[in-house]
C-alpha cells in the first residue's frame, strides 16, 4: 500500500498527515500557516477600489470588480494548498488523499485541485477539525483508510 495523505485545513492553517497503514494512526509532517486568514475585513480593505456617486441620486457603486478581501485570502490559501498537494502527487509521495476542511475552504480546494490530484481524493469531510490533535482527527476518519 502507498501512503495516504490526510489534509486537515481551515482558513489559517493546513496540516498534512500521513498514514503508512490503513488501520493505523496518522502522523503530522507538515503545516502551512496562513495568518492572514485571521485578519478582519477592515484590516484588509486599504487597497480596495473607491466608491463613486453617479450624480443622479441613484446611489453609489464600486469602481471596478472586486472579491471580498476575506474571500480573496481564502482563495489564495486554497491555491497554495492545492499546489503543495500537486507537488506531493508528482513526486509520488502519496497514492491516496483524504481532505478534511471547513466547508467554504473545501469548496475552494475542489476548484483548485488538478484533475490528476482530484482523482486521488478517496474521502472528503466538510468539518473544521484543524485544531484537534492527530488522534482525535483519526477518530473522524474511516476506520480503514483507502489503499493506494
Amino acid at each position: 500500500m502507498g501512503k495516504t495523505w490526510v489534509l486537515v485545513a481551515d482558513s489559517t492553517r493546513a496540516r498534512i498527515f500521513s498514514a503508512d497503514k490503513n488501520t493505523g494512526p496518522i502522523t503530522e509532517f507538515e503545516t502551512l500557516a496562513h495568518p492572514e486568514g485571521r485578519l478582519h475585513e477592515q484590516h484588509m480593505t486599504s487597497d480596495l477600489p473607491g466608491k463613486h456617486g453617479n450624480g443622479t441620486g441613484l446611489g453609489r457603486h464600486g469602481m471596478g470588480d472586486q472579491t471580498e478581501p476575506k474571500r480573496q485570502e481564502q482563495i489564495y490559501f486554497a491555491k497554495r494548498i492545492a499546489e503543495r498537494l500537486e507537488q506531493g502527487r508528482t513526486k509520488g509521495d502519496y497514492g491516496s488523499l483524504i481532505i478534511v476542511a471547513a466547508p467554504t475552504l473545501l469548496g475552494l480546494l475542489r476548484d483548485h485541485l488538478s484533475s490528476s490530484t482530484s482523482k486521488l481524493v478517496a474521502h472528503q469531510l466538510d468539518k473544521n477539525l484543524a485544531r484537534l490533535n492527530a488522534r482525535d482527527i483519526r477518530g473522524h476518519l474511516p476506520e480503514r483508510l483507502p489503499s493506494a
